[in-house]
């Protein structure tokens, strides 16, 4: 039996906890998802680890698993995976951190971050932003290179072997309102970049930034290399997203990147676009991992209407066209998410993610009519380790 095509639909952070103001619902249970429901009636059911206990909740390491690669070998750092998306020609000992647009009370340790995206800044005003300090701040040891809204690189020149690769700075979206004495103590570990730090919140000052007035450079490491997507798992692979994250790991993996305007990580972005760029590419094309980041952004605000909302639209705008323009046809859905992002906690948990499969000549594991975490939770399929997601996925499809 040939091999159908297959798509991977990511509502990155959709896994979430039951709420009281919900009717003790997940945010994932309240939404009308009629789409999703219908799809999970006829899927294999069940729960992946995507990231291991001993690392950290991030969408860097949870989408290298779901893209098949081990996060145990290939990951270095948040950082290195945004600057392959912007195709940075970088040294093996160069230091990539990833490095936000923030919004702080002051630069002090007893201040608080108030919020990681400094108010969703746009990515015209960012670059300026980011254009601007790499005029006056730059160096020949730090380089500012500007990627999508408030997600940006710093690239430290030879950085991997000095004391800089071993600071750990928490991600800013961790510690909304929380004060940031840790995050201050570890930049003031090394002279040069709190200093660079320091600097470029005095100079952000008197700049036309909107809500942002402070540099984050947080989740630094070597570049990424990673093997060949098609070579690996034998798919012509492609991605669609709007994050540099996600952009960044298909590159590496030399898969296509298809760029699709009017994409912006937030609930109003361009759905039509990415599927469309989907159905484009499925036509020569076998595999495409297209990527929501609107659950994960409401997660973060903790908005559970918002949540609602997102998991609602991806449902409308993304899962219902792809099954009705590739009806009839040899294709495996999956539709899953990289991490939890749960209201209560406005960050990521280590939680196994829901997931299911749709497999034609795949019977389903279970009689459920509706998806959710719990179901998922009480299904017979738990894989432990998220990057054996795909491989296992292949072998239910060449076995059917």
């Amino acid at each position: 039996m040939a091999t159908p095509k297959v798509l991977f639909l990511i509502a990155d952070g959709m896994g979430d906890w039951p709420l009281a103001e919900l009717g003790d619902k997940t945010p994932l249970e309240a939404a009308a998802t009629p789409n999703m429901d219908e799809l999970a009636a006829m899927s294999l059911m069940g729960t992946i680890r995507t990231v291991p206990p001993e690392m950290p909740p991030g969408s860097d390491v949870a989408n290298m698993a779901l893209f098949g690669f081990d996060p145990a070998r290939y990951h270095t750092g948040r950082g290195p995976i945004e600057a392959a998306a912007q195709g940075l020609v970088l040294d093996p000992d160069d230091l990539v951190w990833r490095t936000n647009l923030v919004t702080i009370d002051d630069f002090a340790p007893s201040a608080l971050m108030r919020d990681y995206s400094a108010g969703h800044i746009s990515t015209d005003v960012a670059a300026q932003v980011i254009t601007d300090l790499q005029e006056h701040l730059g160096n020949d040891t730090f380089t500012l290179h500007p990627g999508v809204q408030y997600r940006h690189t710093l690239v430290q020149k030879g950085g991997a072997v000095q004391p800089e690769a071993d600071i750990l700075v928490r991600p800013p979206h961790d510690i909304t309102d929380q004060p940031m004495d840790e995050d201050f103590a570890a930049f003031a570990s090394s002279q040069r970049l709190y200093d660079l730090v320091r600097a470029a919140f005095e100079r952000m000052q008197s700049l036309d930034s909107g809500a942002a007035n402070a540099i984050w450079p947080w989740g630094q490491g070597r570049p990424l290399i990673l093997d060949d997507f098609k070579k690996s798992f034998g798919l012509a692979g492609a991605v669609v997203t709007a994050v540099d994250l996600v952009r960044g790991l298909g590159r590496a993996a030399n898969m296509a990147v298809l760029e699709v305007e009017g994409v912006t990580g937030l609930l109003n972005t361009n759905y039509e676009g990415k599927v469309a760029a989907t159905l484009d590419f499925l036509q020569h094309g076998d595999f495409v991992y297209l990527h929501v980041e609107a659950p994960d952004e409401c997660g973060h605000s903790g908005i559970a209407s918002d949540k609602v909302e997102a998991m609602q639209r991806f449902d409308a705008r993304i899962v219902a066209p792809l099954r009705q323009a590739l009806a009839g046809q040899d294709v495996v859905f999956v539709v899953t998410c990289d991490h939890y992002t749960p209201i209560v906690e406005r960050t990521h948990t280590h939680d196994p993610v829901p997931f299911i499969a749709a497999i034609d000549g795949v019977a389903p594991n279970h009689t459920n009519t509706t998806f959710s975490e719990a179901l998922a939770n009480q299904a017979d399929i738990h894989l432990d380790a998220g990057h054996e997601f795909l491989p296992w996925l292949l072998d239910r499809i060449h076995n059917r």
